[in-house]
């Protein structure tokens, strides 16, 4: 009590202050749960029934009967558990991430392309009698989930690739490097996806044009390895310069020093930021929206596009934000632990 009082309550103007932004949290406080949970309806099926009960509250409604929109998108219905099943495969593979057992140069690889291959025929289907669904059908969190995790496994390895030709002694290489990675930096992620989607069909040819999805997924990993090169770099640059030369000194060859000495205490340093690159990478694949393809963003306006349930936009897009919180805030509390594990902050 004496704590409370000497840091909100000191002097006379600390307690009216302490008092009024009380006051003003109680009443949003107060006033969004009137909102959410007193004065919302949730039972009714029928937007012009929700309508009718609603009393100044939401209409959650529309989330109990459009989940499937948001979540699976144009995926044809009787296949929307393949998609499911297919996103609980990636947060699988997202778990056991966490396990340290996992934290190896090869295990980590293995899982995650493993899980990928799973994800992509569940997806794709045409295998093992499950029915063929094209990419223009994917959509909603399972799209999002997918562009995410293409994106992480295309763009790390590209990026360590990077960061070790931008260090390279070798000044052609590395002035090259450094050029490519900041030409790519200062370019918009929109204006990257645009010209990957609709200007490289017009300059590739045939046999490497592929689809627009993987094309756009394609640009976005090189956007992705640019930065994160640098967050690498970054956290090379942090080493004692001893260390390299020491290992020289003992006759390790460059894969060796660079495996088992550089990138280790490199991602050690550069954890946080990395984090942080992960966590706007996720966020940002809402873009994909501009170019016409359907993910959870997208989704979520159809769901609450249509007549029925057009006054219920606000109930759906925090639906939708509260998905992204889920995913962005467990990512986030995950690179605190790390930290804490690892000690990255004491120096």
């Amino acid at each position: 009590m004496q704590r409370i009082k000497a840091k909100y309550f000191a002097t006379r103007i600390d307690a009216i202050v302490s008092v009024a932004f009380g006051a003003l949290a109680l009443w949003i406080i107060w006033s969004l749960l009137n909102w959410a949970v007193f004065d919302a309806t949730f039972g009714a099926n029928r937007g012009d029934v929700c309508r009718e009960d609603l009393h100044g509250g939401a209409c959650w409604s529309v989330v109990s009967t459009r989940w499937r929109i948001v979540l699976f998108g144009l995926y044809p219905f009787e296949e929307q558990w393949r998609s499911g099943l297919a996103s609980l495969v990636m947060l699988g593979v997202a778990v056991l991430s966490c396990i340290p057992w996992f934290w190896s140069t090869r295990r980590l690889p293995i899982l995650w392309l493993t899980g990928f291959a799973i994800f992509y025929v569940l997806m794709r289907g045409g295998w093992f009698g499950l029915v063929e669904v094209t990419e223009q059908n994917w959509g909603g969190l399972s799209l999002t989930v997918f562009i995410f995790a293409a994106v992480s496994i295309l763009g790390m390895p590209l990026a360590i690739v990077f960061a070790l030709l931008r260090r390279s002694d070798l000044p052609w290489i590395s002035k090259t490097m450094a050029l490519i990675i900041d030409t790519i930096r200062s370019l918009p992620l929109l204006s990257i996806m645009f010209t990957f989607a609709i200007v490289m069909p017009f300059v590739l040819p045939d046999w490497a044009i592929g689809g627009k999805l993987y094309r756009v997924i394609v640009g976005y990993a090189l956007f992705f390895a640019c930065y994160q090169a640098e967050i690498i770099r970054g956290g090379m640059q942090a080493l004692p310069v001893g260390q390299e030369e020491a290992a020289k000194a003992l006759g390790l060859k460059c894969r060796h020093r660079i495996g088992y000495i550089v990138l280790p205490q490199a991602f050690r340093n550069a954890l946080p930021p990395t984090i942080n690159q992960f966590v706007i990478t996720f966020k940002e694949t809402s873009l994909v929206t501009i170019i016409g393809f359907f993910d959870v963003m997208a989704s979520g306006r159809a769901a609450s596009g249509t007549a029925d349930w057009n006054f219920a936009v606000i109930e759906m897009y925090v639906f939708v934000g509260l998905i992204f919180f889920v995913f962005v805030f467990s990512l986030s509390r995950y690179g605190a632990y790390l930290e804490r594990r690892l000690d990255t902050g004491r120096r």
